[in-house]
């Protein structure tokens, strides 16, 4: 990659962060993120299935409960460079006396410096923006950065997001949120990966909440390497503070559509 493409990268990312102030997708994407991205000219779909039966009853937010709640997302993404991918995402919940509800939409554009430099570990940044409707989230519209390091040492996998989450309207402080995530997976067999993912959200990054604030999620994970075109992701979650939801069950699909 020579360095004017470099730079141009660089500029088409900057371009996309708004000059003002993000809430994350909580429970409609469960997912810690590797720094790969879908190669060029093809295209991914997965499906982010998730379940709370144990979870906030009455926030006082005044959105809607998330304790039995189902949680659907269709992630579409396409790889335009070996450095560049964007991904769409379309959020619905269901939940009984609620239906079946539209909740949002995401862009995430994301770089990620190539396996062909030959780094010691893997790194992509990620911006995604998008919007929530009033009920399912106080923050209307919302804005993440996400930075991304991994590396797979033989059977070992890890990986850390260190995503910073920021409101572009609504209530929300205009300050980011410190919400990082992790995951260590070893390769059990040359198909199946067993992991623990941890998810947090430890407020403000200019003044941590106190922790019985904070919110701290761990899920024992499970990876299918079947084939190459598809993916599977399951785990069952456990919140450790009073704050958030306290026993998800999630599963991601996804298909990589043949070039």
């Amino acid at each position: 990659m020579t360095a004017g493409r470099v730079a141009l990268m660089l500029a088409a990312i900057a371009a996309l962060a708004p000059a003002s102030p993000a809430a994350g997708q909580g429970a409609y994407e469960i997912q810690v993120y590797p720094s790969d991205l879908v190669p060029p000219h093809r295209t991914m779909f997965e499906f982010h299935s998730n379940l709370t039966p144990r979870g906030e009853r009455n926030p006082p937010d005044g959105t809607q409960p998330t304790d039995d709640a189902f949680h659907e997302t269709l992630e579409i993404t396409h790889g335009f460079d070996e450095w560049f991918e964007v991904g769409t995402y379309f959020f619905t919940s269901l939940r009984a006396g609620d239906g079946w509800r539209y909740v949002g939409s995401h862009i995430r554009p994301r770089i990620s410096i190539p396996a062909r430099w030959k780094w010691p570990v893997g790194v992509s940044l990620s911006q995604e923006i998008g919007f929530e409707q009033r009920y399912f989230s106080p923050d209307k519209w919302t804005w993440e950065i996400r930075p991304v390091i991994d590396q797979t040492l033989g059977r070992l996998y890890w990986s850390v997001n260190l995503a910073l989450e920021r409101a572009l309207s609504g209530p929300g402080p205009r300050s980011f949120d410190f919400a990082p995530a992790a995951k260590v997976s070893y390769d059990v067999t040359g198909k199946v990966a067993a992991g623990i993912e941890y998810y947090a959200d430890l407020g403000r990054l200019v003044h941590f909440d106190p922790f019985g604030r904070q919110q701290h999620q761990v899920f024992p994970s499970i990876d299918l390497n079947l084939s190459p075109k598809f993916e599977f992701n399951a785990g069952v979650g456990v919140g450790l503070t009073d704050q958030g939801d306290k026993l998800v069950v999630k599963v991601i699909v996804g298909y990589r559509v043949p070039r």
